[in-house]
């Protein structure tokens, strides 16, 4: 029985709770993750990584703490309190391990839940945008001195523009007939782009542009705010791995200024919110510019049209595909996903001379 199950577990951490109830969080896709309510305040979020999807769950949950350690080192001037909202804070067990593994091989950690807070799966306001911009833009500044060699690689490629359009390439030798033909005007657009989408890969293979520690999941949804959405902690650190920083001011920027959601059949209704953008871009830059070399900063309007164009093509190949990898609701649904993404990378090249008098604005 759940309850019975997440007792015992919850048992097996050094904390000085006492279990009362619990909540299922729905805020992920991929791990098993409860609010634990106890006697009195803090509560715990207890999470059962998925081993399925992450192949070395150690090395994924040691690199999140050592991070966190890492940030609470940076932010010692803060009071505990304080630093407990502003940094995931997380539990060992009672055998001073960072996880608990249980007789089925699962694998729990435990951090302190950060109350009065609250998150946006989609920005309604450029002021959350803006405090958004600031959380990822010092999660990124405050790691910019630590070695991303001592990370673990925790998804190979994630980011890899080659790896992805080698997929792209598998899925149309083995796709339908049918679904080559309707799928006709967005491969023709991958096709199109294809120089330009690898510019950022050449730019990392070569070392022209340096491995920091990245997020790799920079959705709005993972910036925590208060109550008065003034921006709190960046969560959701499952995937922090050496990275450049293009690809996390990318993500955020392409949850943050679509103006429909990435299902959206019509795309009139899909355009790129520049007033959003604008706000992302001071917040992130007002933490993290200092730290940032010339050519990073030339390519950070790169990174946004790059990763759109990225998912784009990964909802493509799965389409292609017949569906084997993203949750689907009706037939076309990847390739009407896929359209989406590609049609907020024209509006956002549409806007390219806009952009780049941002950049400008706020160097």
């Amino acid at each position: 029985m759940l309850l019975e199950k997440l007792k015992y577990i919850f048992n097996k951490f050094n904390h000085q709770g006492t279990f009362d109830s619990y909540k299922e969080l729905a805020s992920g896709y991929i791990n098993d993750t409860y609010l634990i309510e106890t006697k009195k305040k803090p509560y715990f979020v207890l999470q059962r990584i998925n081993h399925d999807v992450f192949k070395d769950v150690s090395g994924l949950i040691e690199n999140k703490v050592n991070v966190s350690r890492h940030l609470q080192e940076k932010l010692a001037n803060l009071s505990e309190e304080e630093l407990k909202k502003r940094v995931l804070t997380f539990v060992e067990t009672n055998k001073g391990e960072p996880y608990y593994k249980d007789n089925d091989g699962d694998y729990w950690n435990m951090m302190h839940y950060i109350h009065d807070s609250i998150t946006y799966d989609m920005v309604t306001n450029k002021e959350v945008a803006y405090e958004g911009g600031k959380l990822f833009g010092e999660f990124l500044n405050l790691t910019s001195d630590f070695n991303p060699n001592n990370l673990t690689e925790i998804i190979p490629k994630f980011h890899d523009m080659s790896f992805r359009f080698s997929q792209f390439k598998a899925a149309m030798k083995v796709a339908p007939e049918k679904r080559l033909i309707q799928a006709k005007e967005s491969i023709e657009f991958v096709e199109n782009l294809k120089e330009e989408m690898h510019i950022l890969q050449n730019l990392k293979d070569t070392g022209a542009i340096k491995l920091r520690v990245t997020h790799n999941d920079t959705k709005i949804s993972n910036a925590l705010f208060d109550l008065n959405n003034k921006g709190l902690c960046v969560i959701d650190t499952d995937t922090v791995m050496p990275g450049i920083i293009h690809y996390d001011f990318g993500d955020a920027i392409r949850t943050i200024c679509n103006t429909a959601s990435e299902d959206e059949k019509d795309l009139a209704l899909v355009k790129f919110n520049i007033e959003y953008y604008e706000a992302y871009v001071k917040g992130f830059l007002e933490r993290l510019g200092d730290s940032l070399t010339p050519i990073e900063l030339e390519y950070l309007p790169l990174g946004a049209k790059s990763i759109i164009f990225i998912m784009g093509l990964r909802f493509l190949t799965d389409f292609l595909n017949g569906d084997t990898y993203y949750k689907i609701e009706y037939t076309d649904h990847n390739l009407d996903r896929a359209k989406n993404q590609f049609k907020l990378v024209e509006s956002f090249s549409d806007k390219w001379d806009e952009i780049q008098e941002i950049m400008k604005k706020y160097q």
